[in-house]
């Protein structure tokens, strides 16, 4: 198979202080061949995303690429061309997709001047021609009403829409390669697989080489030929697709597929990367969710969340987020609550906490209706719920140490004796959640983002809760990272009878956690139930689509795009 592009002894440094540089990629090598999609699979910091931007040189100022270090194209060292050159290639051979489409695209500019941009600078082609076909790439990228959205400005776009934009941009000159940078992070499930779908439709059509990075192997499995594994600046393994998931050689290989909730099994806990590297026995016992016994500890009837939009000068309109939501939630047991982006869980677990009023309905703890006490009222019950927040970078005061972050809540609740039992609380709760005592002293900006993660749950301990909801908690974070989060609450619902709200739109991960599910569409429960019995025979068409669009690694290997 003929070679596109060949990076070959890959060296990229970052001058982090005069005297200091820090070493991301170590001697990486590795081919993408024509006609055919490689994945770059690894945890953040394993160098992904470094050597595929090296290709395009879009690395920060502060990059040292080595001197041996080559990327060749058409028999060019891209490392070693003129600026000029790179520009005409930039866009028309070689485009990008990335992560992030709202910090990619232009606030101030419409999505069709943007796309049209491209066809101008790189095809030379006048407005009338870039109008025509910049309509047929929004069409062939599946946006709805292309010619409405044409004059549409990115934020009023979806996020899966805002990710095809970026697709239409990166596609507009044909190019040879596309290197497609997390382009489904951030993004439901099911929008997630209509991305993946896309782009390997396309790149059947118009027969271009996909450099595509994840974290995420049962996501490229489905759409890969080939896998490279990178951890730490090297390449740990690198291999077809098949013999990658069914014979990988290298123990991290092997736990990035294994830390990755299955629908078909739910061992008592995770394996965790370390687990496979140290060759530890792995756990295969089963995990029996705890019976729903007694009274439940929250009771939720016909809750709702309406919403005054201002239409026109004068005129309202009534958006309603949540509608007549009813569930029970018993000590020891988890519920999860699933759905896209829009679908209301969100507004539910931030009306459990209060920190959203509901308009009508009753929350029930205790005899007590949470939703009719004012602000004092509810003091004494925001010990007792707390909730955990999807980006764990923004809900930590940086100005804070992580002791001022765990001792605060305690002092304002009442919670300890003096400074001192407080202090030495604080240093349980780290013990408990797997973090050093010399964590103590230090700023969120110095730990990882699970890390982080773990602080964020020291901080709801540190009340003594009776129920936490977890908002989208661990879905910013590596699998294998996610793997250790995940085992952490369980232990600790163990450990204290804890209640979950585990919000998400990771049916896997849901899969994993929850005991009762309420799946949500466009504000209503069209679904409930034990998870078992909605995994094993789902009822409405919604939950049905839901789960036909997990990752299925292997088993769904372009299994979507067959016959186009």
């Amino acid at each position: 198979m003929t070679s596109l592009i060949s990076v070959q002894d890959l060296r990229v440094s970052f001058r982090m202080s005069k005297t200091h540089t820090a070493e991301a990629v170590k001697g990486v090598s590795f081919e993408v061949p024509e006609n055919s999609t490689v994945a770059l699979v690894g945890e953040s910091g394993s160098g992904k995303s470094v050597s595929a931007m090296s290709i395009v040189r879009l690395l920060p100022e502060n990059a040292i690429v080595g001197a041996n270090s080559k990327v060749l194209y058409n028999g060019a060292n891209l490392l070693t061309a003129p600026v000029e050159d790179l520009r005409r290639l930039r866009g028309k051979d070689i485009s990008v997709v990335f992560q992030e489409p709202m910090s990619s695209l232009n606030p101030v500019f419409t999505v069709g001047d943007q796309i049209a941009e491209v066809l101008r600078i790189h095809m030379q082609l006048n407005a009338r021609q870039a109008l025509d076909r910049t309509l047929e790439l929004m069409t062939e990228v599946g946006i709805p009403n292309p010619k409405e959205r044409l004059h549409s400005y990115p934020h009023e776009l979806s996020g899966g829409q805002q990710q095809r934009v970026m697709i239409a941009i990166a596609i507009a000159c044909e190019p040879k390669l596309l290197i497609a940078d997390e382009p489904t992070t951030a993004l439901d499930v099911t929008v997630q697989r209509q991305i993946t779908d896309l782009i390997a439709k396309l790149q059947q059509k118009k027969k271009m080489s996909v450099l595509f990075i994840s974290h995420d192997l049962g996501l490229v499995g489905e759409i890969s030929d080939q896998v490279i594994v990178m951890r730490h600046g090297v390449v740990k393994e690198a291999a077809d697709a098949n013999t990658i998931f069914t014979a990988p050689k290298d123990a991290y290989t092997q736990a990035l597929i294994a830390c990755r909730p299955r629908l078909d099994t739910r061992p008592l806990r995770l394996p965790v990367i370390d687990d496979y590297v140290n060759q530890r026995t792995i756990v295969t016992e089963q995990r029996v969710s705890r019976p729903a016994t007694g009274e439940p500890l929250v009771t939720v009837q016909g809750l709702r969340k309406d919403y005054r939009l201002k239409k026109g000068l004068f005129g309202h309109t009534l958006f309603q987020a949540v509608k007549q939501a009813d569930f029970t939630l018993h000590k020891g047991r988890t519920l999860g609550v699933v759905g896209e982006s829009g679908s209301g869980k969100t507004t539910i677990g931030m009306m459990l906490t209060r920190l959203l009023d509901s308009t009508a309905g009753s929350i029930l703890f205790e005899g007590k209706n949470l939703a009719e006490l004012s602000g004092d009222q509810m003091r004494p019950y925001r010990s007792r719920i707390q909730i955990i927040f999807q980006n764990p970078y923004a809900s930590l005061n940086p100005r804070f140490t992580v002791a001022q972050i765990l001792m605060e809540p305690m002092r304002i609740h009442g919670i300890g004796n003096s400074e001192d039992d407080r202090a030495r609380r604080t240093l349980s709760l780290l013990e408990k959640v797997g973090l050093p005592k010399d964590a103590f002293g230090k700023y969120p900006h110095e730990f990882s983002g699970g890390q982080r993660q773990r602080i964020a749950i020291a901080r709801c301990l540190s009340m003594q809760p009776e129920i936490i909801v977890c908002d989208e908690s661990v879905s910013a974070l590596d699998v294998s990272v996610q793997a250790t989060v995940l085992n952490l609450l369980l232990d600790l619902q163990e450990e204290f009878g804890l209640a979950y709200v585990f919000i998400s739109h990771d049916l896997a991960v849901v899969k994993y956690m929850a005991d009762d599910i309420l799946v949500m569409s466009q504000g209503e429960v069209v679904e409930r139930g034990l998870a078992d019995d909605i995994y094993r025979n789902p009822q409405h068409a919604y939950t049905q689509q839901l789960l036909q669009a997990i990752p299925k690694g292997l088993a769904g290997h372009k299994a979507s795009v067959v016959g186009v």
